[in-house]
Formats: structure tokens, C-alpha cells, sequence
């Protein structure tokens, strides 16, 4: 009976459904984090009878077969890269992306990580890096004394030293931008890797071309909608229990061909 393991398939997707859901519920209020959606698609027919056989004489022709499905699988799960809203902190190292772009932080290996989540922090050395401590890219070292720190819109980062009116000027910040976005792969910690489906990074000054724009003393938040997931997980919810019946209903039906005499 084919309907065992197609509502297995259903069951199977749908649980997969309810643990992309979770994900974003559970990401609510992480910095820049980006909901996920899970796309499926039916797996191969089982061609009975195809459409266009012949069928009761030589000009007759099947108009649809007999195409059976044999169920659901999971096709991906897609990063929906919608900008969230940018919540005011007044803390002078937190930076929020404005439009497209990524930060750029270099990791222990020394491969190049990419990241929306802008909660900046000096280290020991004065140098711009990420609340796990890995460098900003380019490097932004930040002279000790310094009395205030500016980052333009465009990414330009001065500072203000005690005894000196103008401001100097200590670094540039750069934004990568890729062709395929929701192609990186996500390793934690709200960074992401390139991948060969991404593509390679276009890197450039913050307010050129398809680059948005800087915003210092806010973070952006989450783009998880907690209405639309929680719509979205009582449906999953629903299909689950309807695909369930459908076990049920054919273990029965099993059941009554069996005590048949």
C-alpha cells in the first residue's frame, strides 16, 4: 500500500518544516539573524499509464494517465535575506548595515567569514573585533586615548585625541556583497562561508553601487515576523496530523484485508 510511505514522506517534511520554524522562533532576537524557509518538492511518479498512450484504439489517446506520487521530499532550506529593523544602542562600536552587504572577520584558520551582526568591541590592543574576539577586516586599530570615535555612512572610521581639534582618520571599513546570497553556508555565531554557490565576494566602500550604507550606534535585528511563524507552525502542525490519519487509515485498512476469510 502505497499511502504507508507516502504519508511517511509527508510526516518526515513536515517535521523538517517545524525544525526550520524553531529555528527562527528561537532566533527571535539574535543580531542580524535571517529566517530560513524549507522548500519541498514531490519526488517521481510512478507512470502507470502515461499521458498520450494509446488507449482503445489507434487514433485514441490517454488525455492524462495514470501518474501515482509516492510522496514529499525536502529541497532546500532558504535564507530569506530581508533587511530587520535597525534598533537604536547609542554604543559607538555597534555598526548596522543599511541596505546589501556583509562585514568581513577574519577566524582563527584564517579564512574569511562574512557577517550582518555589527556588535563590535576594541581588544587589548585597540583593534575593532567581533564579541568572540576575531579581527575586522580591514584591520581598525583604535589609539589609546581616544576620546570619541566617528564612523561615517560610508565607513570611514576617525577618531578624536585629546588636545587635537580635527579628527584622523584610522581606517576604512569595506562591505562584501555576493551574487547568490542565501549559497552561504551558515557555521554559527552569526557568521557565514563563502561557497561555490555563492559566488565570489564583490568587496567595496559602504554607499558604492548595491552596497548599502553604515549606521553607527545601532545593530539590526532579526527580520523573524514571531505572527507569520507561529501561522506557519500551526499549519506544519496540521499537515503532520493529516498525513498521521492517512497512516492510520491505511494500517487499518491493512488490518481489515487481513481478517478477511
Amino acid at each position: 500500500m502505497r499511502s504507508l510511505s507516502t504519508a511517511g514522506t509527508g510526516m518526515l517534511a513536515q517535521q523538517t518544516n517545524v525544525d526550520v520554524i524553531s529555528n527562527n522562533i528561537a532566533n527571535m532576537n539574535t543580531t542580524a539573524y535571517k529566517r530560513q524557509r524549507a522548500e519541498f518538492q514531490d519526488l517521481l511518479y510512478q507512470q502507470v499509464s502515461r499521458p498520450g498512450s494509446a488507449a482503445g484504439g489507434p487514433d485514441a489517446r490517454a488525455p492524462s494517465g495514470i501518474q501515482i506520487g509516492a510522496g514529499v521530499k525536502t529541497g532546500g532550506v532558504y535564507r530569506i535575506a530581508e533587511q530587520g529593523a535597525l534598533t537604536q544602542t547609542s554604543n559607538r562600536y555597534d555598526l548596522a548595515v543599511d541596505g546589501q552587504g556583509y562585514f568581513q572577520v577574519t577566524l582563527p584558520s584564517g579564512e574569511t567569514a562574512y557577517t550582518r551582526a555589527g556588535s563590535f568591541q576594541l581588544s587589548d590592543q585597540g583593534e575593532l573585533v567581533t564579541s568572540d574576539g576575531y579581527p575586522v577586516q580591514p584591520g581598525i586599530i583604535i589609539p589609546q586615548g581616544a576620546i570619541d570615535v566617528v564612523v561615517s555612512k560610508t565607513g570611514q572610521v576617525q577618531v578624536k585625541l585629546a588636545g587635537d581639534p580635527d579628527l584622523q582618520t584610522v581606517g576604512q571599513l569595506e562591505l562584501a556583497t555576493f551574487v547568490n546570497e542565501a549559497g552561504l553556508e551558515a557555521m554559527g555565531g552569526n557568521l557565514l562561508l563563502q561557497t561555490a554557490a555563492s559566488g565570489q565576494p564583490n568587496v567595496a566602500a559602504p554607499g558604492q553601487p548595491g552596497l548599502g550604507t553604515l549606521s553607527q550606534g545601532f545593530i539590526e535585528a532579526s527580520n523573524v515576523n514571531p505572527v507569520s511563524e507561529i501561522t506557519a507552525l500551526i499549519t506544519a502542525q496540521r499537515a503532520y496530523e493529516m498525513n498521521s490519519r492517512v497512516l492510520k487509515t491505511a494500517d487499518e485498512m491493512l488490518a481489515t484485508s487481513v481478517q478477511l476469510k
